[in-house]
Parts: structure tokens; C-alpha cells; sequence
């Protein structure tokens, strides 16, 4: 995906929601703070999103733009409609978002997930391809191991000790220039 596919599909939820607000909580939410992110990063046909002011509406949008429908088929790429529940995420994360918003949005606001904020929910989702993705960022520089120590303060205290588990098995990553 590419930031213009991310601003389409949020030009298109927003109409579809009657909502100006848009989160963005998958991957492709590095798009807001990287519109010109590594290609390892973009790889997903989906994003993540909800309507802040009223997330059932996601529904609405996941079978209006969601896999399989005649959006997807046209365009390569889709919106899967999720809640917020669908990601564990810091405290502070909406002071932290990104926001994208011009003509290719059609003046609505995505609110992207800030590169630390994705990461914890990639992390503390675990799966492999988060765990990559995680891995990823952190080569590329997008996010700091003391980033992530740092916001694991604002997680419930379960939470944040999953997160540094998590980190300290990915801590294992040849950072370009590092010295081992």
C-alpha cells in the first residue's frame, strides 16, 4: 500500500461513515508518520480503521470497501472495519497520533498510530508477522528500543511487563552502523 491508497481509503470510510474522524490502527498506519516508508513495511493490502466518534460504524465499512468487495477488486487494496479493542494501546496514544488530512483524504482526518504506538500493539499482539514488522521498524530507525521503555509506563502493569518481554526477545536486531 502507498500513502495515496491510505488517503483514498480514508476519503472513501469517512463518506461511507458520515465520520470525519478516522483511526488507523494496522500496520499501514506507519504511512501517516513514513508516507515514504520501506517497502518490507507496506506490504499489506489492508488498513485497519474505525470512525472515532462511533466505531460500530466500522461494519458499515468493512462490507462496503472491506476484502472481497468491489473496492478491493478495483483497487489492490481495502479497509478492514475493526474496533478499538482491537489494539492494546499506551495511554498517551492519541496525543502521539498522526494526523493526514488534505484533498487526497477529501478533508478528513486519519489519526495514525505514531511509529512507538504501533509497534507496542504489534508487539504485544506477538504474532510472527508482527514480530517482524517490529523488527523491521527497529532496523530502519522508525523506533527506539528506549521509545518503546519509555510508553510501556502508560500500559497496565501486566501489560508493560509483556512488552519488555517481547522488546528483549527482539533485541536481538543488527542495527546498520551498530557495533556488536
Amino acid at each position: 500500500m502507498k500513502r495515496a491508497d491510505l488517503e483514498h481509503i480514508i476519503r472513501a470510510a469517512s463518506a461511507i461513515a458520515e465520520a470525519d474522524d478516522i483511526v488507523i490502527l494496522g500496520s499501514q498506519a506507519i504511512l501517516g508518520a513514513v508516507p515514504d516508508a520501506a517497502e518490507e513495511l507496506l506490504t499489506s493490502q489492508e488498513a485497519d480503521i474505525y470512525p472515532l466518534g462511533d466505531p460500530a460504524k466500522s461494519d458499515l465499512i468493512d462490507g462496503t470497501i472491506g476484502e472481497l468487495s468491489p473496492f478491493h477488486e478495483t483497487f489492490g487494496y481495502y479497509a478492514h472495519g475493526v474496533g478499538p479493542e482491537t489494539a492494546t494501546l499506551p495511554n498517551g496514544w492519541r496525543t502521539r497520533s498522526v494526523i493526514v488530512c488534505g484533498p487526497g483524504t477529501g478533508n478528513a482526518r486519519g489519526h495514525c498510530l505514531a511509529p512507538v504506538d504501533l509497534a507496542v500493539s504489534k508487539l504485544l499482539a506477538g504474532r510472527e508477522k508482527d514480530v517482524a514488522f517490529v523488527k523491521a521498524m527497529l532496523r530502519h530507525r522508525l523506533v527506539s528500543p528506549s521509545d518503546l521503555r519509555t510508553v510501556a509506563g502508560e500500559l497496565p502493569f501486566e501489560r508493560s511487563s509483556l512488552l519488555l518481554r517481547r522488546l528483549e526477545d527482539v533485541g536481538g536486531v543488527d542495527l546498520p552502523g551498530s557495533c556488536t
